[in-house]
């Protein structure tokens, strides 16, 4: 294979941003970011913890006042000027994000440009945080209630959607008159600091958008630790998620949260065969897999599940893996080398236990260096292999049998997730029967690509708390007062 150029000559910027300024960490720690294709330095960044974090959120309280009494129509302005920057830069910062994370380059395009719209529609979307006149059973007096942005918001957020993912809690808060304290991924920091310069030229305010980076616990300790800090936003593992929602008590903090997944796709055999199996293949294998909304149980009706697997083994078998700045590459490694072990201790329990191996199965020998897995297939799988009981976050598509509709809600709500679910099927009564009764908070009717910045997105069950994006994404940072008047009598 062609050796890949990965120099970009971008001079990143590696500093942290704080009450409008780029610093260096306290001690003047710095930490390394590692390009997942050829396992070489990208940069280093700076790296701190909490002092870092507690004058972000100091920085934050003291903007906060100004940044609020503005009008939704001054905020959205830095809110669209920041989304234009990120389109004009996209190329970029897509190309960035490559070379930390390791999806295809088109992926990454396709995503600063879904942060952009993101941006776009919450600068449009603070504009209508609408309060309500409520009418009065007493003559004397009014009632009406108003929307209060909730105050200094702290962001925490995973590596696999290293700019997509703060977009969604950064954009909607400051659009509301919020101010934002937050943390990268440790291994993506920087296509999230190159965001942030968009934030500075398009006119943030020093205080108001503020970025930290240090290790998660000093950071928590931080937010949890300071009664200025009214909302934590979270998008990671259930297991963070619940010790969030423990930590969250004492001081009463509201949170939102977007956890795992792990996503039925179900297959009726009215269904056009190639084209399904097409969209199942790019919805598992995007990302490699690392997405949360992400296919990773496939129940296939039995009338067609022997052209399926056939259709879906070699479309598979054509995928072409590589580092994701070579053109043509549509799967690129994993994050790190642990994300390789994990996947390789699934696929080992399911052969263990009986599932067979139709494709893959192994981390990839076409290459010297680099997190590479082979795009897995597998089939005779059963409810005991981990595969299925853990959200998998790898690039391996396990393939069941079913026959009864009824049979089949009932093993995709089988789980304690419930953020995503896919249904292929042009029955007008199956596809109605299937969003009704699958226990998911998205559901995808002949669509494996369902996110867009105007609907709400979220789970169910222990799959999270609130929604992001949509107008609920909106609300996900306002209190309601309600405002009550009593008048003289004249």
């Amino acid at each position: 294979m062609a050796a890949v150029k990965t120099d970009i000559s971008m001079n990143f910027q590696t500093k942290m941003y704080i009450n409008g300024e780029w610093i260096d960490a306290d001690g003047g720690g710095t930490l390394d970011v590692i390009n997942p294709a050829d396992e070489s330095t990208i940069a280093k960044v700076a790296y701190g913890g909490r002092a870092e974090a507690d004058r972000a959120i100091e920085a934050a309280t003291k903007a906060f006042p100004k940044w609020s009494a503005l009008t939704a129509y001054d905020r959205a302005k830095v809110l669209k000027k920041t989304a234009d920057l990120m389109r004009e830069r996209a190329d970029r910062m897509a190309r960035t994000l490559t070379l930390e994370q390791g999806k295809p380059l088109p992926e990454a395009k396709a995503e600063v440009l879904h942060a952009a719209d993101t941006f776009e529609w919450f600068a449009e979307e603070g504009k209508r945080a609408y309060g309500q006149i409520i009418p009065q059973s007493n003559a004397m007096k009014r009632h009406h209630a108003i929307k209060h942005p909730v105050g200094v918001v702290g962001t925490i957020t995973p590596w696999n959607f290293p700019i997509t993912l703060p977009s969604r809690k950064i954009a909607p808060a400051l659009a509301v008159g919020c101010t934002v304290v937050s943390r990268p991924a440790e291994q993506t920091p920087l296509v999230l600091i190159q965001l942030f310069e968009c934030l500075q030229e398009a006119g943030a305010p020093p205080g108001v958008a503020n970025l930290v980076l240090s290790s998660a616990v000093p950071f928590a300790d931080s937010l949890f630790a300071h009664a200025a800090v009214r909302k934590i936003s979270f998008t990671g593992s259930t297991p963070v998620g619940k010790e969030l929602i423990r930590r969250s008590a004492d001081g009463v903090k509201r949170l939102s949260l977007e956890l795992g997944g792990h996503a039925p796709l179900i297959v009726f055999p009215d269904a056009d065969v190639e084209q399904v199996a097409q969209a199942a293949v790019i919805g598992k294998f995007r990302n490699n897999g690392q997405v949360c909304i992400a296919p990773s149980r496939f129940y296939v009706h039995e009338k067609i599940a022997g052209r399926f697997t056939e259709t879906a083994v070699e479309m598979t078998r054509k995928l072409k893996i590589g580092n994701g700045l070579e053109d043509g590459v549509q799967v690129g490694p994993m994050f790190e080398e642990r994300a390789l072990a994990k996947t390789a201790s699934l696929i080992d329990d399911a052969k263990n236990k009986g599932a067979k191996i139709l494709l893959g199965g192994e981390r990839s020998k076409r290459f010297d260096k680099g997190y590479f897995f082979e795009p897995t297939v597998i089939r005779e799988v059963d409810g005991a292999m981990r595969i299925m009981t853990e959200e998998p976050f790898a690039p391996v598509m396990p393939l069941i049998d079913f026959s009864k509709l009824e049979d089949v809600i009932a093993a995709a709500n089988n789980t304690p997730f419930g953020l995503a679910a896919y249904v292929f099927t042009n029955d007008l009564t199956v596809a109605t029967r299937m969003a009704e009764g699958l226990e998911a908070g998205i559901i995808g009717i002949n669509d494996p690509v369902p996110a867009t910045p105007q609907c709400p997105f979220g789970g169910m069950k222990e799959s999270g708390m609130g929604r992001e994006l949509g107008h609920e994404g909106l609300e996900a940072y306002l209190e309601t007062k309600y405002v009550s008047i009593g008048l003289r009598a004249f």
